[in-house]
């Protein structure tokens, strides 16, 4: 499948992402940009990113480049808004390392909807010839970690002990050193040389395991980490246990103070259940629909923020504690709902768990069948979404059907409040199932029967590729 966009960014296979379709993008998304000089470049660990980096920078066009190395997604936007300049990540965030991506930014954030549009109408007319340039480094690494412990203050994690699972993330350093100017104590683990695709909206059973015997065997209070990119936190618990993204990002608003929450469809209900927000606005899935949702509230007033079921969270409004101010940040960000959430399990003294517990009891599970067509599976959730016949013979068991949403895929509310949720990847060829339900092992139970309902479904359509998780 050639590199397309999806929910965030132009992602593809390495071997798609030549230089020359790489400068045409570059150039294209330059020419939508308004008139400036500069051009801010950062990637991930992956082995191809150097390579397609090289590549970006070479398609400046005449302007400077400000090459940041490998650093969080959000360190970059930071660092390029505050210059005025726009950005290029080089990045395939938790996709597999034989994919890659460029994700773009403008001078004030991320690109919208329609920027994609006018980059894809203007990329197959650009010129892909590499132009060799200097590049200027520049530590932006450096000056996002400070706002975090200028922020928090150099006691707001005293006396916890906290893992930190390295792997190939970019944030593995900067969350090492940022949890001690914290007041924590840090344990580091799992470290690797070898890019591992880690999706914190669906950890895999061999992870949550892992995970579960790290805490265990270095007795922490809590492990953090994040994805390839660090625009997607993972926070657990003392046990080891997950807290799903959508959790995490509520617990965050909350710590925050928001009370204007914009999250896609296929966030925990528990969002609105809380009652702790004015207004929650739901959107389709993807950063640039939450980024759409904050430009719509922001003249209602208020407290602002959004967050995805991954866990990447986007503050929309100037935060304040004890006196010091945060200012917003329109771009997925890991480091804000980990150090958040946190500060304020230290504060009360109950841990990670104890927030979790006084929560509105209702819990997810999503996963992905791997290498699934992307034809099929959007024939198929098109198919369900359009036949109530077909769908009543798919969910077959699961009882009366009492809410259909068709806002991104297909998403199913059963009697006793079991909901279901089948989408297509937008950027890679997978078909997602989420569950949600007030109790975590029927939500895992229905998400894994639902997957092996749509592996054979789409397996009957005579395309051996399909892998079941």
């Amino acid at each position: 499948m050639a590199p397309k966009f999806g929910t965030s960014g132009l992602r593809g296979l390495v071997s798609d992402l030549t230089d020359d379709l790489c400068a045409r993008y570059v150039r294209a998304f330059l020419d939508v940009m308004p008139p400036g000089d500069l051009l801010y470049v950062g990637r991930d660990l992956r082995p191809s990113s150097p390579r397609i980096a090289a590549a970006v920078a070479g398609a400046a066009d005449g302007r400077r480049v400000v090459d940041c190395g490998a650093l969080p997604t959000p360190a970059l936007a930071l660092a390029a808004m505050a210059a005025g300049a726009p950005a290029v990540m080089v990045t395939g965030s938790h996709i597999p390392a034989d994919r890659n991506g460029l994700k773009f930014y403008r001078p004030e954030g991320e690109i919208t909807k329609q920027d994609e549009e006018a980059i894809s109408a203007r990329a197959g007319a650009a010129s892909g010839t590499i132009q060799p340039t200097g590049r200027e480094a520049f530590d932006a690494a450096a000056a996002y970690a400070a706002r975090y412990v200028d922020f928090f203050g150099p006691r707001a994690l005293s006396g916890l002990k906290i893992g930190v699972y390295e792997h190939s993330t970019v944030a593995r350093d900067g969350l090492a050193s940022v949890l001690p100017a914290l007041g924590a104590e840090v344990v580091r683990f799992g470290r690797s040389d070898i890019f591992i695709p880690v999706d914190t909206e669906a950890v895999s059973p061999d992870m949550r395991a892992a995970l579960g015997a790290w805490a265990r065997e270095y007795g922490v209070d809590a492990i953090v980490s994040a994805d390839g990119d660090a625009d997607r936190p993972l926070l657990t618990d003392a046990s080891g246990r997950v807290v799903p993204g959508d959790v995490l990002g509520a617990l965050t608003a909350m710590a925050l103070g928001a009370d204007l929450v914009v999250t896609p469809v296929s966030s925990n209900t528990l969002i609105e259940r809380s009652g702790a927000f004015r207004c929650t606005l739901r959107t389709r899935i993807g950063s640039p629909y939450v980024v759409a949702g904050l430009a719509e509230v922001a003249g209602e007033g208020g407290r602002p923020v959004g967050f995805e079921a991954n866990g990447g969270f986007l503050l929309g409004f100037t935060a304040e504690r004890g006196g010091r101010r945060l200012p917003p940040l329109l771009t997925r960000d890991a480091f804000l709902p980990i150090l958040a959430v946190l500060a304020v399990a230290r504060a009360e003294g109950n841990g990670v768990a104890g927030l979790l517990a006084r929560l509105p009891q209702r819990h997810t599970a999503a996963d992905r069948l791997e290498e699934a067509p992307t034809d099929l599976s959007k024939a198929l959730v098109a198919r369900l979404s359009g036949d109530e016949a077909a769908r009543a013979a798919f969910f077959d068991g699961y009882g009366r059907e009492e809410g259909l949403d068709l806002t991104d895929g297909l998403r199913v509310t059963f009697e006793r409040g079991l909901i279901l949720h089948l989408r297509p990847s937008g950027n890679a060829p997978e078909l997602r199932v989420y569950a949600e339900a007030a109790d975590p092992e029927e939500a895992e139970r229905a998400m894994r029967d639902v997957l092996a309902r749509a592996w054979r479904a789409l397996k009957g359509d005579g395309r051996s590729s399909v892998q079941a998780c």
